[in-house]
């Protein structure tokens, strides 16, 4: 088993066409066809493991709201594990990110959410209810989206919690210091270029060079940073490996570390070498970001790809 933890969100979708501009004002008219919705935040790297067929288990916060309740219905309905999923009535609503996208283009994005901490002991019982599932846990996901349920105060307690089991984190420069001792972080080339207080050149020589210092100073095993069009680049605390990217058409980056993170996993998972892991996680990029909204790949995808 998976488990993951991290910010949940809902991604909302408005879907339509523009064939005029507003006589109130200079914007798009879109005339609206379909409205959807989709786990994500740290919910859309359960969206992937499942894709690809990995037993897991959510650890996170929703509000007792319409939004929780259907995320509560999404994870029973892919046989998720939930019992860390906390329902807190008072304080904050469940996070809503909608995009209304008009021939396949992103119009514009409204957030509903509250951003801050949690009441202490809302913490206290995301720890309990992450040591009650490690027995069965083959690997430990931290999805960091800053929003609040991951601090720098508590991703030290669990990642010293986690113990042997291997915890990989998609990391938010704010949170650097905290991820120290963590087995693996999977950053993009700006966050880790920030984490490393270097610039981001995007050139393979200044790439290693934040790879190596973000090593030694966080004490990971492996650091995997994805570089957009120059697709990803591991390292395994000797050498780099830079590996190109595999995507042929880029419609829609959105969640696409999130597909990341959970290939990645899934492969280690199953037995393969960091390195080939990182393979298959650049494919399975390479399928994503191919489709529009929050998307992922299954296995049959990736194999094609």
């Amino acid at each position: 088993m998976i488990i993951v933890v991290g910010d949940i969100i809902v991604d909302e979708f408005i879907w339509g066409s523009v064939s005029r501009i507003s006589p109130e004002a200079p914007v798009p008219v879109v005339a609206v066809e379909r409205i959807d919705r989709r786990l994500g935040g740290s919910a859309n790297v359960i969206r992937n493991l499942h894709a690809l067929g990995a037993e897991c288990a959510m650890c996170g916060v929703v509000g007792e709201d319409e939004p929780g309740h259907w995320v509560r219905q999404q994870l029973a309905a892919m046989a998720v594990d939930a019992s860390g999923v906390i329902t807190k009535r008072n304080q904050r609503p469940t996070a809503v990110k909608t995009r209304i996208v008009a021939h396949q283009q992103q119009v514009v994005r409204y957030d509903r959410e509250q951003v801050g901490a949690l009441a202490e002991a809302t913490y206290h019982e995301l720890l309990q209810t992450i040591r009650a599932l490690l027995p069965r846990a083959r690997a430990l996901i931290l999805s960091d989206y800053a929003k609040g349920v991951l601090t720098p105060e508590l991703l030290p307690r669990i990642i010293a919690l986690a113990g042997d089991v291997p915890t990989i984190i998609d990391p938010k420069p704010l949170h650097t210091q905290a991820y120290r001792g963590a087995t693996m972080l999977t950053p993009n080339l700006s966050e880790a270029a920030q984490m490393a207080q270097m610039g981001p050149v995007n050139d393979d020589a200044h790439v290693e060079q934040i790879c190596r210092k973000l090593h030694r100073e966080l004490a990971l095993r492996h650091l995997l940073v994805t570089r957009s069009e120059r697709g990803m680049s591991l390292f395994d605390g000797e050498r780099i490996h830079h590996l190109p990217t595999a995507a042929r058409d880029v419609y829609d980056v959105t969640g696409a570390g999130d597909t990341v993170i959970a290939a990645f996993t899934d492969a280690l998972c199953r037995g393969r070498s960091p390195l080939e892991a990182a393979h298959i996680a650049n494919r399975a990029a390479g399928v994503v970001v191919g489709k529009v909204g929050t998307a992922t790949a299954s296995r049959e995808e990736i194999g094609e790809a």
